[in-house]
């Protein structure tokens, strides 16, 4: 069995907010390090991930019960999404991804790639065909990796008061 083949998509439950929250202060801090202004006023927090995972949101990548990385997923719309300076690929149902964070013992490991991958697989297994995410205009490993995946630049949408690149990709 390859290593792809042990990585398990799943949600997240409360008693990982501990873990998952480390991952993300790495990943604050890695923002931090890179010169980026994204995560740097106290959001997210360890509140934001227990929200995410009563709310059905938060999921986790794992690897032999390891946790990898954390991502929000939800196959609802985003409000914020509806105003776009630029325009949508397509107006139908999508799934969104925000908070994206990798664990440093996963780094350069191509993980967030496959998390992607995964996220393809589990949109069109929910009958959903497209996926919209925004990133900081500062978040070079994120746009590459939407660019590596092929998600087409759409546009700005703004989140908390701040613009974000906005993308999209049709997964049929």
């Amino acid at each position: 069995m390859n290593s792809t083949e042990q990585l398990v998509l799943r949600k997240a439950v409360l008693s990982e907010v501990p873990a998952i929250w480390k991952i993300l202060q790495d990943a604050i801090e890695q923002r931090r390090l890179d010169g980026s202004t994204q995560w740097q006023d106290g959001y997210p927090n360890e509140l934001s991930i227990k929200n995410d995972i009563e709310n059905g949101n938060g999921y986790v990548l794992t690897e032999n019960e390891s946790i990898l990385c954390y991502a929000v997923i939800m196959f609802d719309k985003d409000p914020a999404y509806n105003n776009i300076e630029g325009k949508w690929l397509t107006d139908g149902d999508y799934t969104v991804v925000h908070r994206v964070a990798v664990s440093k013992l996963a780094k350069g490991k191509g993980i967030a790639t496959k998390l992607f991958e995964k996220i393809e697989s589990l949109s069109v297994e929910n009958d959903i065909y497209s996926i919209k995410v925004d990133t900081n205009f500062d978040n070079v490993p994120m746009l590459k990796i939407l660019d590596k995946l092929k998600y087409t630049y759409c546009g700005e949408v703004y989140l908390r008061g701040s613009a974000r690149k906005a993308f999209e990709k049709r997964l049929i």
